[in-house]
């Protein structure tokens, strides 16, 4: 970062400084999304309590709204007053730092907090594909590996950590683009590539979070919504698969959970990830809306403009330093985009 962008930054952290802004985010919301927490008993790195406390901290002592997604939801449709740049957080997946972590900080502050989470991981069934990719590249004795990804031969080598990464990351993504079945049968074909035997229960840093944990964090505020039961890619599954995924994991829910929120998170969340199948699926089930991790502000122009609009509602990843939150909350991100979309 340039000496000049970083004192820009810093000056969002003047008091009264960011006010100047906010008109800019009168008919906006900022929703952030957040994944792990950091929790070094189980070597699980990530957002830790102290950001969120030091976040909630600044938000609250400037005086942002911090709202539920099921009234943002209202909001943005234009039933009750406008977002004026209200703040919400989201969670997806479902891990068991998220509830040891994360939701004792958001109760501390009375902040409302959606935890999406994928039916099937809570149930045992399986662990989040990725996490056995990265199970299998951390584990592997090998520094080279080929292995066949639908109709395609890959080969990665590594000579250090950076390497490594990349390979992992670089199979990660090529993953996304193939179907469930197709996935699964090529990362077993990694692990014996790898030499690496994967366990039948993910270790202690992929573990879910348990229903009587879900139900825990209930009782201290935190509410949950339906991210499918596997994690596919929906745009990469078939029509019955796809409709399946998002119905059983809503069932699933809503037997497990006390108030299970109507608002869906889709898997990956990229524009691509999903489709109008999707969103007519959700439609038929009486859901009010739905996240994508595609990042910018939820709106309420966007929101009202088209009819799956709130379908495909925005968030940010959480910034990990405060001067980055805060170019978001503020509305300087906002003028920044409108800026180039004039410009454009």
């Amino acid at each position: 970062m340039n000496a000049a962008k970083q004192f820009l930054l810093n000056c969002l952290l003047i008091p009264g400084f960011p006010a100047s802004f906010r008109y800019i985010q009168r008919q906006c919301s900022t929703i952030f999304m957040l994944h792990r927490f950091h929790e070094p008993e189980r070597g699980i790195t990530g957002c830790s309590a102290a950001h969120l406390r030091q976040a909630l901290t600044y938000l609250a002592k400037n005086g942002y709204e911090l709202v539920g997604l099921t009234e943002l939801f209202e909001r943005l449709a234009g039933r009750g007053p406008e977002p004026r740049g209200a703040v919400a957080f989201t969670i997806d997946d479902g891990y068991i730092d998220q509830a040891i972590v994360a939701a004792p900080v958001f109760a501390e502050f009375d902040c409302p907090v959606t935890t999406f989470v994928s039916t099937g991981f809570l149930d045992g069934r399986l662990w989040l594909w990725w996490d056995q990719i990265e199970y299998i590249f951390e584990n592997t004795a090998r520094t080279w590996v080929q292995v066949e990804l639908a109709d395609a031969r890959l080969s990665y080598r590594w000579e250090n950590e950076d390497d490594r990464k990349q390979a992992q990351s670089a199979f990660t993504e090529r993953c996304k683009r193939v179907t469930q079945a197709e996935k699964l049968a090529a990362i077993s074909r990694l692990a014996h590539a790898a030499e690496v035997a994967l366990p039948s229960t993910p270790p202690s840093h992929c573990a879910p979070m348990s229903w009587d944990q879900l139900r825990a964090c209930e009782r201290m505020g935190m509410t949950f919504g339906p991210h499918t039961v596997t994690h596919p890619v929906l745009a990469r599954a078939t029509a019955d698969q796809a409709r399946s995924e998002i119905v059983d994991s809503w069932n699933r829910l809503r037997a497990e959970a006390q108030s299970p929120v109507r608002v869906f998170c889709y898997p990956n969340g990229g524009w691509d990830d999903f489709g109008d199948r999707e969103v007519k699926v959700l439609r038929e089930l009486g859901f009010v809306g739905a996240v994508v991790a595609e990042p910018g502000y939820a709106s309420g122009d966007d929101f009202r403009r088209a009819s799956d609009g709130p379908y495909r509602v925005q968030r940010f990843g959480m910034p990990d330093d405060m001067p980055h939150l805060v170019q978001y909350v503020s509305g300087v991100e906002r003028l920044k985009q409108l800026a180039l979309q004039r410009a454009g």
